[in-house]
């Protein structure tokens, strides 16, 4: 009996230390989760503190982390047990995650002031600004239209958690409504939209020759084994080959990433190689924030590196709203960091409905929609390059199969269908399950 005492002690001390070890290497994405949404919401989307805590930040352990709010400097400090995140803020830039850097080092970078387009966009027509001066009502049944509407923002499964729809239509808004709480006031994450933006900024390097996509990355650590097979396209189709965990439930690559990495890229370029690469389909933020690191890297300078997503894409097509968020390091979080208003999401669809040009000027390359748009190896025609695709009908099977779409982290989506000439806009807090994405693209195509 003594000696099952003592085994059974040291079962006990084992499972207690794999517990704390477990927890404490969980404690940095808990914090790290809370500082960070909570400081982007109140400092950059224009949320309130009551808002986030009721919502976004109302699950998991992450209900009981203790958020002090800092409104002069504009940063957060989260705790939960014996772990504290902070962040801070970079005008123009976000709200950005300290980790692995001083803070004094994050605020010494040469950060650009870009200017802005003009901020009288309502006496701006449509799309540049939002003065709407010819709606479309012709051929749309409004009354299928409008059901549709109150279906989406019916708040009960399988539409529970809408914040805010927009329906752009002939080029035209014909829908924009809010839930209570929300406006046109507000920015709203994108989560992985983004990286769908990072696909429209390397476009625009390629057009200006400064990137090739089918060559190998340039990647110092990758030259001298496998990896250096990678290109830039197989990261952006998601088939690099890279080992990968995605699993946003646990201690995995992604929010280890997020959470504790100062310099994402640099996790996500240390990672091994797991496959061929171009042969095997698994999607990874950590791939685009390589080839965000990428274009850091080719263009050179970091004042031009900070002010290009501003001077080449966001003033181009009259997104005055939008800020891309950095990590730590100073490079963009191209995964999933990006935040904008209803109206200038809807605005990036339409750049690539319109196969990348706006009001007749070429923002992308000629074919880069065309390239975007075409199936990835390995992905079951579901994948493009940083862009999903409905070519199977498999997830979408009552929605036209031209459809392709950004799509983000508990149900941030854009629709852009071309044979509909159709931009839908989605923000909202869905989890798994809780928002039916087919009936809800379905019954605002059936009011056509």
């Amino acid at each position: 009996m003594k000696i099952v005492r003592i085994t059974l002690r040291i079962l006990i001390l084992l499972a207690l230390i794999c517990g704390f070890l477990y927890l404490n290497s969980l404690l940095p994405i808990i914090t790290g989760y809370a500082a960070k949404n909570m400081s982007s919401a109140l400092f950059v989307a224009k949320r309130t503190y009551e808002s986030m805590e009721e919502t976004d930040l109302n699950f998991s352990f992450i209900r009981f982390v203790n958020n002090k709010i800092d409104p002069l400097q504009k940063s957060v400090k989260s705790r939960f047990l014996w772990h504290t995140s902070r962040t801070t803020f970079v005008n123009g830039f976000g709200s950005i995650l300290v980790n692995d850097y001083d803070v004094n080092e994050i605020h010494s970078r040469l950060y650009p002031v870009v200017p802005v387009l003009p901020e009288n966009p309502e006496s701006i027509p449509w799309p540049m600004g939002d003065l709407i001066t010819k709606p479309i009502h012709s051929g749309i049944n409004m009354e299928k239209l409008n059901l549709a509407m109150e279906q989406a923002f019916a708040d009960t499964i399988p539409f529970k958690g809408t914040f805010a729809v927009m329906v752009v239509y002939k080029g035209q808004p014909i829908v924009e409504k809010y839930a209570k709480g929300f406006s046109a006031d507000n920015l709203f994450l994108s989560w992985s939209m983004a990286k769908s933006f990072t696909n429209a900024l390397t476009g625009i390097l390629v057009k200006e020759g400064k990137l090739n996509i089918h060559e190998p990355a340039d990647i110092d650590e990758w030259q001298n084994d496998e990896r250096s097979q990678i290109t830039i396209n197989n990261l952006m189709q998601m088939n690099s080959g890279l080992e990968w965990n995605e699993d946003y439930g646990n201690s995995s690559d992604v929010n280890n990433m997020l959470h504790k990495k100062g310099d994402m890229a640099h996790f996500a370029i240390e990672k091994p190689l797991k496959f061929t690469p171009g042969t095997v389909f698994e999607y990874s933020s950590g791939s685009t924030n390589i080839v965000s690191y990428l274009m850091r890297k080719a263009i050179g300078y970091d004042s031009e590196y900070f002010a290009f997503p501003r001077e080449k894409l966001f003033n181009k097509i009259g997104m005055r709203s939008a800020i891309f968020e950095l990590d730590a390091s100073g490079t963009f979080v191209g995964s999933s960091y990006l935040y904008a208003s209803l109206r200038d999401y809807a605005r990036f669809g339409l750049l690539y409905l319109n196969n990348g040009k706006w009001l007749g000027k070429q923002v992308l390359p000629n074919e880069w929609v065309e390239y975007s748009t075409t199936p990835a190896a390995g992905s079951d025609d579901r994948y493009g390059a940083f862009f999903w695709l409905n070519k199977s009908g498999v997830d979408h099977p009552d929605v036209p199969r031209d459809m392709y779409s950004c799509r983000g982290h508990d149900g941030q989506y854009i629709y852009i269908i071309p044979s509909k000439e159709m931009v839908i806009v989605r923000t909202g807090y869905s989890k798994k399950g809780e928002f039916d994405e087919n009936r809800f693209i379905a019954a605002i195509i059936d009011a056509l």
